[in-house]
């Protein structure tokens, strides 16, 4: 199905691979569609160093708030580019014992007084309202989400931490080293029964584990894209995030400008292809022919394999399953995913189709098809369509395929992001849902290990979701079936916009008073980095992989990403439970030592003062650091970071950061980016020295002399600071973005 090549490749017009160099890399690298639209908002002038100015952001509404609040406190006045603040993660009204809806007037009030776009909870996911009204040819989007990617549009899109909106509010750039682009080429025509989804999971399955396309740019070309409606290619382009790559495009055809003028904006197409003869870094080629009905097992979209194998193979590649999850939670719960073999077939629990993959317009018109004239049954298994926007479910409920689902068995919902983060549809124990959404980590489904209930998520594409859920839960390809797909035509009717969205940008009303729930609160005050740290090594997790819901839980735990001190309490709390209790007592010593305080006079502290310089304890400050072999994949929050700062964390030490996004969310918190070589020769409860670390960073040293002070005594140790921009060294300098900001 798939096959990666690496080392440059030249490929004509986008469509043929040239044998030998026909021209000099250099000079074809810049025939991309992507080093066009790169260069076209690059302020820099040096086409290597990028200083790029985006065309517009979005945010939701668990990441808005707080990146608002960190700009006004770095002198925001207005909104300088179209901000859109959608409703779409904490739509329900209270989760988790805090009012949602505060944010929301908080957002609403913010777009009056700055100049924004807001988008009220139940109209749209962020990124489905993003396509229809703000993406076009050309563009480029900057959003507080992972799954910002509107590259089947032409718009080159990038989902950061919520620092990097911060620098676009205040007039400052996103700045990178110019990325390499991988081509990804597809060739022939899905079969019937094959979706997006099955095309997104064999390519995430073919890049992840290697990192082929880490940080790169993934273009799509080859003669296979025109054989794609426009949501087909954006249910594969959206899935590009689990690739860990920075960014995708797509050549465009008639295709998208039929789709854009549905939208009602033609104006936004204009037609983008590789000019010539065009170099890209790799390549990924993609017979969309072979390409079969796929399943991502728990817990991660890679784990992933055809349904066809999983049926002839089911016991054992379950039974793999299976003994991860004990290697993963420590054998304090079971998956039970051999349980649910009937007669060598596997039988789900539950089905769900939502968000900006599964809910579009595309998928759950093939899934009513598939559905028709059937039913889930009435047993445990349920089925849930989440169609991704307003528009969306209008459209379907006037060519009644809402109607269909529904008879079948299924229950339909609003827009909302919930089921792909662990705050909706939420299984019972033990139980295993199929799902058209984006990730499938642990507890991205709502499970609570920590308390005895695990249960897990498969992703699986709508079409096989509604062929499974035909057979009442029993696991079934689309393709299996023998469905007449009637491909009903999209009718876009922008009026549920322009009825309920307010559109603010460039009318800011700066007399506006922000609105303030009681669960909305300020960033606590960040110290400057100090000549040395003494750092305690508060939890060092051995995964092979941790992600940002690893360090930061989704689900309930959103509710409070407006309150940085509360949201830190739990910080790792579904990895590792000891770790906020240690940084605080920690940040307890920072604080007597900050107050003029002596936290050496005695305990651990106390005895570890002979093995510091003379004289440099007045100048140490105290914090803790987090160990991950490769921290950082998945969702962009920044939270991840900002949690371990407010609770004095000053640095992680990784052996490879996961995603560009996690480590400049450290870096935007004032957090040392630290990497080390093989084994950490330290465990939880030693301390690290880092003695001139401030004259260090402030030099541009790019390695740093460190001590571990473990039981077995002092060690030294090399550590790694990688390459930082003379802004970021100054952001670690200063403390953190907002400091960096106050005296700049």
């Amino acid at each position: 199905m798939i096959q990666c090549i690496s080392g440059g490749s030249f490929v004509r017009d986008g469509l043929h691979v040239l044998d030998g160099t026909p021209a000099h890399p250099e000079e074809a690298r810049k025939n991309t569609v992507a080093y066009s639209i790169l260069q076209a908002h690059n302020t820099s002038g040096d086409p290597q160093k990028l200083r790029i100015r985006f065309d517009a952001m979005a945010s939701h509404d668990i990441t808005y708030v707080g990146i608002i609040q960190t700009a006004r406190a770095s002198g925001l006045r207005e909104f300088p580019l179209e901000y859109v603040l959608t409703n779409c993660h904490n739509s329900l009204c209270a989760v988790g014992g805090t009012i949602n809806e505060d944010d929301h007037l908080f957002g609403l009030c913010a777009a009056k007084k700055y100049g924004g776009v807001y988008v009220p909870a139940h109209q749209a996911v962020i990124h489905q309202y993003m396509r229809e009204m703000e993406a076009g040819c050309g563009r480029m989007i900057l959003g507080s989400d992972s799954h910002t990617r509107y590259g089947h549009l032409g718009t080159m899109a990038i989902g950061e931490g919520g620092p990097e909106l911060v620098k676009q509010l205040l007039g400052r750039t996103y700045d990178i080293d110019l990325p390499e682009v991988v081509g990804v080429m597809l060739s022939g025509k899905p079969r019937p029964g094959v979706g997006p989804q099955d095309v997104a999971l064999a390519i995430i399955g073919a890049v992840f584990g290697n990192g082929f396309v880490k940080n790169r740019v993934m273009e799509f070309i080859g003669e296979g894209v025109g054989n794609l409606s426009a949501e087909f290619r954006s249910g594969i382009d959206v899935m590009t995030t689990e690739t860990t790559c920075l960014s995708s495009v797509w050549m465009t055809d008639e295709t998208i400008a039929d789709y854009l003028r549905a939208l009602g904006r033609p104006e936004a197409y204009k037609p983008l292809a590789p000019a010539g003869v065009a170099y890209y870094d790799a390549l990924v080629k993609v017979d969309l022919c072979s390409v079969e009905p796929m399943i991502a097992l728990p817990f991660h979209p890679s784990n992933v394999y055809t349904i066809r194998q999983l049926r002839e193979n089911a016991a054992d590649i379950l039974r793999g399953v299976e003994k991860k999850a004990e290697e993963q939670f420590g054998g304090r719960v079971r998956l039970p995913l051999l349980d649910k073999l009937e007669n060598g077939r596997l039988r789900v629990d539950q089905g769900v189709i939502a968000g900006c993959a599964g809910g579009t317009f595309d998928n759950l018109c093939d899934a009513a098809d598939i559905l028709s004239g059937g039913s889930i049954g009435a047993d445990a298994f349920s089925l849930s369509v989440y169609p991704s926007s307003q528009p969306t479910m209008l459209a379907l409920t006037e060519n009644g395929v809402l109607s269909g689902l529904m008879a079948a068995g299924a229950t339909v919902r609003s827009a909302f992001c919930g089921p792909c983060f662990g705050a909706g549809d939420v299984p019972a124990n033990g139980c295993l849902s199929i799902r058209h959404s984006t990730r499938n980590f642990p507890n991205r489904e709502g499970s609570k290990p920590g308390e005895g209930q695990l249960s897990c998520v498969a992703l699986m594409d709508a079409r096989s979701i509604a062929a499974t859920a035909k057979n009442g839960g029993l696991l079934t390809g689309a393709d299996e079936l023998d469905v007449t797909y009637t491909k009903p035509a999209f009718r876009f009717d922008g009026t549920v916009y322009k009825n309920r969205c307010y559109f603010g940008f460039g009318r800011p009303q700066p007399e506006t008073e922000l609105r303030f729930g009681p669960n909305i609160a300020d960033w606590p005050a960040m110290p400057a980095l100090t000549p040395h740290l003494l750092l305690e090594v508060a939890s060092l997790i051995r995964d092979p992989v941790t992600t940002t819901d690893e360090l930061i839980p989704s689900g309930e735990t959103s509710s409070y990403r407006s309150n940085p001190e509360r949201l830190s309490s739990f910080a790792l709390s579904r990895k590792d439970p000891d770790y906020v209790p240690r940084a605080k007592a920690v940040r307890e010593l920072e604080r007597l030592r900050e107050a003029g305080g002596d936290p050496f006079v005695s305990g651990e502290l106390h005895d570890l003062l002979p093995l510091l310089p003379e004289g440099a304890a007045k100048e140490t400050g105290l914090g803790t650091l987090v160990y991950a072999v490769k921290p950082g994949d998945g969702s962009a929050r920044e939270q991840a970071a900002s949690c371990q700062k407010v609770l004095g964390g000053w640095a992680n030490i990784a052996g490879e950061y996961a995603t560009k996004r996690y480590r400049s969310n450290l870096i935007n918190w004032g957090m040392l980016p630290l990497l080390l070589d093989g084994e950490p020769p330290f465990a939880v409860g030693d301390w690290i020295f880092l003695p001139d670390v401030r004259a260090a960073v402030a030099e541009g040293k790019s390695e740093l002399s460190a001590l571990a002070f473990t039981k077995g005594g002092a060690k030294p140790i090399a550590l790694r600071l990688g390459a930082l921009t003379d802004d970021e060294r100054q952001i670690i300098l200063d403390g953190c973005l907002i400091n960096f900001y106050r005296g700049h």
